[in-house]
């Protein structure tokens, strides 16, 4: 059986492409070793929200009186509980995702799947084969070499510690990126005590530096814990030890170390190298059209090292199903916004200041506080909120948008698409935005700019 379409991994951006290419009247099949959903579904975004939401719910409750709510007794967390209900949603989500493809008429294989071939692909003894192979096979958590972290049951990844139903009274974060500070969040917010170990002098170095010193300063009075400029050396135990910024041997202990140092693409036992398809430790190598060095063959997500965002992976997918059957598509990926689902939220699409200053781009900006919005003020008392727009100096395209507090992550997406389609600030004066909500904050904010 031929097929017009293979696709090797079943999270975002394979899923998504398999059931798109079959819409189109193509014959596509679906190979996944594991469950449906991927790193996204199963145990990254979709959990990790679900006990975000949890740790707000509760943050609301120690805050309730500042909108004329008493509540009598103090309001707790049952990690067990919130564990049952992220479950629920992660398994809801994962019929979803089956019933979708079963309905586009995709032909999923659950094995393991590998190369044979320039178009074949080996799974479970049988050989398929196709005009065009994409593949996602995601990114799993990277695993540093630092003496004592591996086979150490203190250790975590972000995998494992999706598992905790007992909340930790001290909880160690080796890395200051997305995830480190997505988990720390949580874990702080439901009571326990929490550091972070980051070898940068800041934390989540991919975020604008305005916006990335605010959270810090938001996340230390949430009780965060930060050893900055700080190298771990090794690990005893649950015991962490590394070199302070004088370097000066220090330890820091919990009940559980948490890697929190990335992700690595899933890139073994495909079979790459026996085709010679082009990748390094970073990922497979892909242009904006989602081309691989080899004619038919194709890959999306993690896998590509490129941008490793949901999001990101299902429109990589579509532009390379949409290449792959003649129609003209392309990444642009200074238009791919991306949040970080701390307590605040930080959203942002575009370029940072630090960059356009490094391009030699002649911009301004304009940072206002999200508070300008009347419905912020109604919806997060007490609570701080700042929005910065760069736009070109001479014709004010907007180059782009960062924000932090309140739901940021709802409104990211206008932003986005006023980048993706070039709007100068003069295009969004035009444009009608409801009152009262929090995103009239970002025109107010463009239009200042």
């Amino acid at each position: 059986m031929i097929y017009d379409l293979l696709v090797i991994g079943a999270g975002p951006g394979g899923y998504e492409a398999a059931a798109y290419a079959a819409k189109m009247g193509k014959k596509v099949g679906l190979f996944e070793k594991n469950v449906l959903g991927g790193t996204c579904l199963n145990v990254g975004c979709i959990p990790t929200k679900t006990l975000l939401r949890s740790a707000k719910a509760l943050e609301d409750c120690h805050e309730a009186s500042l909108y004329g709510i008493n509540i009598v007794g103090e309001a707790t967390l049952d990690l067990a509980a919130v564990q049952v209900r992220k479950q629920q949603v992660v398994s809801t989500l994962g019929r979803g995702v089956g019933a979708m493809l079963k309905g586009a008429g995709v032909a999923v294989i659950k094995a393991e799947a590998h190369l044979h071939g320039r178009n074949k692909i080996e799974a479970a003894g049988k050989v398929y084969e196709a005009a065009n192979i994409l593949i996602a096979t995601g990114s799993v958590p990277a695993t540093p070499r630092i003496p004592g972290l591996s086979d150490n049951p203190s250790v975590l990844d972000s995998t494992g510690i999706l598992a905790l139903d007992k909340t930790p009274k001290e909880l160690v974060v080796i890395g200051g990126g997305v995830i480190g500070l997505e988990f720390a969040s949580f874990f702080a917010s439901i009571g326990c005590i929490v550091s972070i170990v980051e070898m940068l002098p800041n934390i989540a170095p991919v975020v604008d530096a305005e916006i990335g010193k605010k959270l810090l300063s938001e996340l230390k009075k949430a009780g965060i814990i930060f050893h900055l400029s700080c190298k771990v050396v090794r690990i005893e135990g649950n015991i962490l030890v590394f070199l302070d910024q004088d370097g000066k041997e220090q330890k820091v202990s919990g009940d559980y170390i948490l890697n929190a140092t990335g992700r690595s693409p899933v890139l073994k036992g495909l079979g790459l190298e026996e085709l010679k398809v082009d990748f390094d430790r970073k990922g497979i190598k892909t242009d904006a059209f989602g081309h691989t060095n080899l004619p038919g063959i194709w890959a999306c997500g993690d896998v590509t090292g490129r941008c490793l965002l949901a999001h990101a992976a299902t429109r990589e997918g579509i532009v390379a199903v949409n290449n792959m059957f003649g129609k003209a598509d392309r990444m642009r990926y200074h238009a791919i916004p991306s949040v970080i689902y701390t307590h605040p939220e930080v959203a942002q699409v575009g370029a940072t200041e630090e960059e356009l200053k490094a391009k030699g781009i002649a911009y301004r900006k304009a940072v206002m506080p999200a508070a300008i919005a009347g419905r912020f003020m109604i919806d997060y008392a007490g609570k701080g909120g700042t929005i910065k727009v760069l736009v070109e100096e001479k014709y004010g395209q907007i180059l782009g948008v960062h924000a932090i507090g309140g739901c940021c992550s709802e409104f990211i997406a206008n932003a986005s698409q006023m980048i993706e389609l070039e709007l100068r600030v003069d295009d969004v004066r035009q444009i009608v935005f409801p009152h009262p909500t929090v995103s009239e904050a970002l025109k107010e904010t463009i239009l200042h700019a």
